[in-house]
């Protein structure tokens, strides 16, 4: 078990936001699917997966949207993968929506009585524990959250196969949107909850800073 524990610690101490990627080195099909698979199996508020990821391939993409992605000026054009992660807008996360009613139906398979009994508490959540319906963007923005747990997760079981990456919210959202409804990418009720880079990098990181635990740890 200690030694789960120190490779699960080397890993954190591996990952790095990484800023330029060896350009000649290719992340495989059978580890990027691996990397995959740690986000659409990452838990979500109800399990109702709010989250779309995008792997972005195309090197004529990308161009396109260099000039919107600042925080991304390395990475785009150097790293092996892309992904967008995008996250359901308010139309899809109410509690009556095609999404929430497939998810709970298709999805998590659950019986008629129970379906209806979690889309009442879900509701309640919504209007009463969190206000997420006061607006169009505190629903996306309670989404968004739930798709950085997902991307959180690829990235660390990206780390422990040996893979860098970089998450990256420095870009324009609008503008980065429409680049992507123009190509025809971004379809239905989504935005753009972040942006992660994966690929190995081309030279060794600053050594790690963070704050102490005592520091962000308060015990009562």
């Amino acid at each position: 078990m200690q030694n789960v524990k120190d490779q699960i610690i080397e890993a954190y101490q591996f990952r790095h936001a990484c800023k330029v990627f060896d350009e000649t080195k290719k992340i495989s099909d059978a580890d990027f699917d691996f990397i995959l698979e740690t986000g659409r199996l990452s838990p979500s508020s109800f399990g109702f997966e709010p989250w779309k990821f995008v792997v972005l391939q195309n090197p004529a993409i990308r161009e396109k949207l260099l000039p919107v992605t600042w925080g991304a000026q390395k990475q785009l054009p150097t790293s092996s993968h892309f992904v967008i992660a995008l996250s359901r807008t308010k139309a899809d996360m109410v509690a009556d929506s095609a999404h929430i009613q497939r998810m709970m139906k298709e999805v998590q398979l659950l019986p008629v009585e129970v379906q209806e009994g979690k889309g009442k508490a879900y509701h309640n959540f919504q209007e009463n524990d969190f206000k997420l319906l006061d607006n169009e963007r505190v629903t996306f923005e309670w989404g968004a959250r739930q798709t950085y747990i997902a991307l959180g997760n690829m990235m660390t079981a990206a780390a422990q196969i040996g893979i860098d990456s970089c998450p990256i919210e420095g870009f324009d959202k609008e503008k980065a949107e429409q680049i992507l409804k123009e190509e025809g990418i971004l379809k239905g009720n989504f935005g753009i909850a972040c942006m992660v880079a994966f690929g190995y990098r081309l030279q060794d990181p600053r050594p790690k800073t963070r704050q102490s635990i005592e520091q962000i740890v308060e015990w009562v």
